[in-house]
């Protein structure tokens, strides 16, 4: 924990708070709300609370917790579900992999789906409840083009930020339904600046030109902006905002000749 409590801040809780997106949205957010970081390493999640509550002085509390495994996430969702200043919720926590799918690690790809599936299952069902009983709330899932536009090499990634595209577009629908208050948002990014790919051993040269490559920064305002005026789907860049509304366009035979030749062009 960091500094007392302030009751009249709203709690903002970000998976996969440590780095990258999950970490700029904890600094966009540390101005206004009181926030509760959760990842992994401990000491990361230490020295940013630090700073944010130096800098801000806001109460960061952290969670060090592993979401792939069944009793960390079993924490953390009762955590959640008890928390009464919870507002804002971000699923961002995520990790890639390159390789053919019969080439790949089980355990790996196992982790991928416990972590971008399972993981985002129990917490989201944990949050929305009291958030739609208190009828105000938000929640954040941060999904990715490759739920739109696939490349060869990531097929386990593509296909769980799909699902997860999908379950937000279904629990929109149910809070609409329930004429609740409670926003949700998909928040689909492009190439970023993130330390992602780097973690990927990747090159980001030789994956996208640089007109394909945003911040992290741009990123969250185009996701908060978007949270402001109900957004459903929310894809910064207007680059990859054009590249979807034209591939939505096509047919599906004639898309994935498209995706091919471009898996064939990013080796």
């Amino acid at each position: 924990m960091c500094a007392a409590s302030s009751a009249t801040k709203p709690l903002a809780a970000i998976t996969g708070a440590s780095s990258g997106i999950g970490m700029t949205f904890a600094r966009k957010l540390a101005p206004t709300h009181d926030l509760l970081l959760i990842a992994r390493r401990r000491d990361l999640l230490e020295s940013l609370a630090a700073e944010l509550t130096a800098r801000h002085g806001c109460d960061a509390a952290i969670l060090p917790e592993n979401l792939t495994d069944p009793e960390a996430l079993g924490r953390v969702a009762a955590h959640l579900a008890a928390e009464p200043r919870l507002e804002l919720f971000i699923n961002n926590a995520g990790f890639g992999h390159r390789g053919a799918f019969w080439q790949a690690d089980l355990t790996t790809l196992e982790n991928m789906h416990a972590l971008h599936i399972t993981a985002v299952l129990r917490l989201t069902h944990a949050v929305l409840g009291a958030m739609v009983a208190r009828d105000r709330g938000a929640l954040i899932n941060v999904a990715s083009v490759a739920a739109f536009a696939q490349r060869a090499g990531s097929a386990s990634y593509g296909a769980t930020k799909s699902w997860l595209t999908t379950l937000t577009e279904g629990i929109d629908l149910d809070l609409h339904k329930a004429r609740s208050a409670v926003k949700i948002q998909a928040l689909c990014p492009g190439f970023t600046y993130s330390g992602f790919h780097d973690r990927l051993g990747e090159t980001r040269h030789e994956i996208a030109p640089a007109s394909l490559w945003m911040t992290a920064d741009a990123v969250v305002d185009a996701s908060l902006r978007g949270l402001t005026h109900g957004t459903l789907f929310v894809v910064p860049g207007w680059r990859y905002k054009l590249l979807l509304a034209v591939l939505s366009k096509l047919p599906l035979a004639f898309k994935v000749r498209m995706e091919t030749l471009g898996s064939r062009r990013s080796r």
